[in-house]
């Protein structure tokens, strides 16, 4: 691992009732190194700005985490080095089917999460965006 995860643990464990698998931690202390710090995304296309065609919320949480990952490895980084999510969902309906899914590209990861269900994000057909912090060690 890129960064100490102090308090790893897995959303199964935390919130039996719900069908989640994440892998988390309470704290992601990193020493040194590079941080990024990454624009909430949303489900549209980082090259076009255009918005994911499908009001779903596992498919809109796939782009929104392809984006992230794209820009963690654009600026040099990997997926390893997130150490932290800040989920904004606009149904808490949805937070099974959007965690499930974030949870497969955080697999081992254990960054610290906080999720929020808001009343609205910028555009009306988006449900989920995701803001990420990552720190490259040096």
């Amino acid at each position: 691992m890129a960064h100490y995860r102090h308090r790893k643990f897995n959303t199964r464990e935390t919130y039996p009732e719900q069908n989640l698998d994440n892998d988390l931690a309470q704290a992601v202390v990193a020493q040194k190194g590079t941080t990024i710090f990454l624009r909430g995304q949303c489900p549209q296309n980082l090259d076009t700005a255009r918005n994911i065609d499908s009001h779903d919320p596992t498919e809109q949480t796939h782009l929104v985490m392809q984006n992230i990952k794209t820009l963690v490895e654009e600026c040099g980084g990997k997926m390893e080095h997130v150490t932290k999510l800040v989920v904004y969902l606009t149904d808490i309906r949805h937070r099974e089917a959007v965690y499930r899914t974030m949870g497969s590209y955080i697999k081992n990861v254990h960054p610290v999460c906080t999720g929020l269900t808001v009343v609205a994000l910028a555009r009306p057909e988006w449900l989920v965006e995701i803001d990420a912090t990552a720190v490259i060690p040096d």
